[in-house]
């Protein structure tokens, strides 16, 4: 079974996807201080309330920006930390790799990543100033 997490915290909106074999779902959330403080409760929260827990993820995949510092940096800590507990494997991504594809949307990013060959475990932030 695999199931997949998508982070996207560079944006207005703290966006969160995850992808299972039969279905898909997703929430958002305000983009604040106090959520990047607390976005670890917002994922563990979110897999909750779908009958998931971290260990059920397989691979985790983050928008690394263009985007907010504190959202990017917040969230890629969250994810390292992760992939050390629980030996998830992560995908850091930035819209700009899929600039020339006409269907974007978050469910095809694990298979984009797939496309684009982004490597994993590879961290390259794109921060806004």
């Amino acid at each position: 079974k695999m199931n997949k997490l998508i982070i996207d915290v560079a944006n207005e909106k703290i966006f969160l996807m995850v992808i299972t074999n039969f279905s898909i779902y997703n929430i958002t959330h305000e983009n604040t201080k106090i959520n990047y403080e607390k976005l670890t409760i917002i994922i563990n929260d979110f897999l909750l309330s779908k009958n998931l827990k971290i260990a059920d993820i397989n691979a985790i995949y983050i928008n690394m920006g263009p985007g907010s510092f504190a959202g990017i940096r917040n969230s890629i800590s969250v994810v390292k930390a992760f992939h050390i507990a629980k030996n998830i494997d992560y995908y850091c991504y930035n819209l700009d790799d899929f600039k020339d594809e006409k269907d974007l949307s978050y469910e095809n990013i694990p298979d984009l990543c797939k496309k684009y060959k982004i490597k994993k475990n590879l961290i390259n932030p794109i921060y806004i100033s």
